[in-house]
């Protein structure tokens, strides 16, 4: 279930799970299966993370049970195992800041000012936050979340404006053509630095036949600047070089680069975890780090003998949702169930009039 961003509101909650990744969506699921409430956020404006990024359509031989699926369809199945428990995720946001209060509790600011508060907290981040590779051009970054868009937008939120897509990969291909079909812009332009795109021949050909109709105009040429409005308050157009001695100008409303994504530690790394060459180190019957309520699965954390490998992640998820569920219920007797047997488990997952009929 995904939310959109809430400056405005404090959100509380048992456990908050940074990444949702395959493994962080498994956690989700686990800390479910525990009674212990949780929310994801994840840097990306959609579930999957690495599998979605890098493996949206390969094949992945792997998974215990799936003699193969793809990274989208990986991700599609666990979203739909965690929808029982209708764990909010926010999305298209990066948690910036990590501080424990004076109640232990953990108070997480993502970068659209929403604040969250926990007991614990999940680092499934696999290598790190996926950010989108910015435009290196100065000035540009005041107009960023009002007219440059870097991550996923509403389009009508661009009604009526002249808008560039940056890029010459699938994303931009298909946020371009998106944008084209919905009809809310007053034009589209896709602006590459050559006419040679990477992307599916089926994708390249409805580019051209947008571009036939009129609906869609191709640009070439590098951003090398920028042009205001006389009080600098609004982005007005951007400088291209065309070739070596000539520029253009591309006037706009809005400007979408879809440039790819690289992944970085980002603030993490100032939280003040003890680290192993940009990894954190855990305990690995609890995946614990060094900071009380602070555990890490997946990717991202080490411990002797770990191997990065998806099913090690959802065994680490699997022994971080018990290792949870104990500090939070210190005076509860935990108690292990299985899906197959356990009524209580039935009706978290809502299934139990269809095994009492079965």
């Amino acid at each position: 279930m995904s939310i959109a961003p809430d400056s405005q509101k404090l959100l509380e909650t048992d456990a908050v799970i940074i990444g949702a990744g395959p493994v962080g969506l498994f956690q989700a699921f686990q800390l479910g299966l525990q009674e212990v409430s949780c929310q994801i956020v994840d840097a990306l404006p959609h579930a999957g993370g690495q599998c979605v990024e890098l493996y949206a359509d390969k094949p992945i031989y792997d998974v215990p049970g799936i003699p193969v699926c793809s990274g989208r369809e990986l991700a599609e199945r666990l979203q739909q195992q965690l929808a029982p428990f209708r764990t909010p995720l926010h999305l298209g946001q990066q948690v910036e800041s990590l501080a424990q209060l004076g109640d232990g509790r953990w108070r997480l600011q993502t970068s659209s000012g929403q604040v969250l508060l926990a007991r614990a907290v999940i680092i499934a981040a696999g290598v790190g936050a996926f950010v989108p590779r910015r435009v290196a051009i100065g000035g540009l970054s005041a107009f960023e979340g009002s007219q440059v868009h870097y991550y996923q937008v509403e389009a009508a939120k661009l009604e009526g404006q002249r808008v560039v897509v940056q890029g010459g990969d699938e994303a931009a291909l298909e946020t371009a053509l998106q944008l084209t079909g919905s009809g809310a812009c007053a034009s589209v332009t896709l602006l590459h630095r050559n006419s040679k795109f990477k992307a599916t021949p089926a994708l390249e050909q409805a580019l051209q036949q947008a571009v036939a109709q009129g609906k869609l105009t191709l640009r070439t040429g590098q951003p090398v600047g920028l042009q205001q409005s006389a009080d600098g308050q609004r982005l007005t157009a951007l400088e291209l070089a065309v070739d070596d001695e000539h520029t253009e100008t591309l006037a706009l409303d809005a400007l979408l680069p879809r440039l790819g994504l690289s992944p970085k530690l980002g603030p993490i790394a100032d939280w003040g975890l003890a680290m192993e060459r940009k990894l954190l180190t855990v305990d690995p019957a609890t995946l614990a780090t060094d900071l009380t309520g602070v555990h890490a699965v997946g990717d991202i954390c080490h411990y002797p003998g770990k191997r990065k490998l998806l099913l090690c992640g959802f065994h680490e998820a699997t022994m971080a949702a018990f290792a949870i569920s104990a500090y939070l219920r210190p005076e509860q007797r935990q108690l292990l169930q299985y899906t197959t047997t356990s009524p209580r488990l039935h009706e978290l997952l809502g299934v139990a009039g269809n095994l009492a009929r079965t």
